[in-house]
């Protein structure tokens, strides 16, 4: 039989004595829960808008807008970043539905958006803060808090929350 938990077949365990059939995919969900939720992961922990930010670098100085989502799990682990849409030189629209349904997938427990301004300006403009207040209030519906909503440009980030 192989030594690590991870390399364990249903056939290694089948030549187990005293296990049946039912109790070896109990035991092989154990190992992959491990796996997943108590084998460090190679994804950064975001918990400072400065991290959230070095996961951004590709977007501060595009010409258009561009409006990302940072997942997150339990423990403020990047699950993945996402473009969810690219705008003009000076709007990004996005809507809730779009930015929590990759969220929802990942089963993410919290998020981060953002934006660049191609301007430079680092001042959140009117629709910048009603798009916060109304990613807020759909992840508090959904059970997926928003911990921060991000402009960054080349020279610098500000949060609008």
């Amino acid at each position: 039989m192989k030594q690590k938990g991870a390399d364990i077949s249903y056939d290694d365990l089948r030549a187990v004595g005293g296990l049946g059939a039912a109790k070896i995919p109990v035991i092989l969900a154990s190992f992959e829960l491990a796996r997943r939720h108590l084998v460090d992961s190679d994804q950064p922990i975001i918990d400072s808008p400065e991290k959230a930010v070095e996961q951004l670098a590709d977007i501060r100085d595009k010409k258009q807008e561009y409006f990302a989502c940072l997942t997150l799990d339990g423990a403020n682990r990047l699950i993945a970043k996402r473009v969810i849409t690219i705008g003009t030189l000076t709007a990004s629209l996005a809507h809730p539905r779009e930015v929590f349904a990759d969220a929802i997938a990942d089963r993410a427990a919290s998020i981060i958006v953002a934006h660049n301004h191609p301007s430079g300006s680092l001042k959140p403009s009117d629709a910048d803060r009603a798009v916060t207040e109304r990613l807020r209030e759909a992840g508090k519906l959904l059970g997926i808090t928003l911990n921060d909503h991000l402009i960054v440009t080349k020279n610098g980030y500000g949060s609008i929350i």
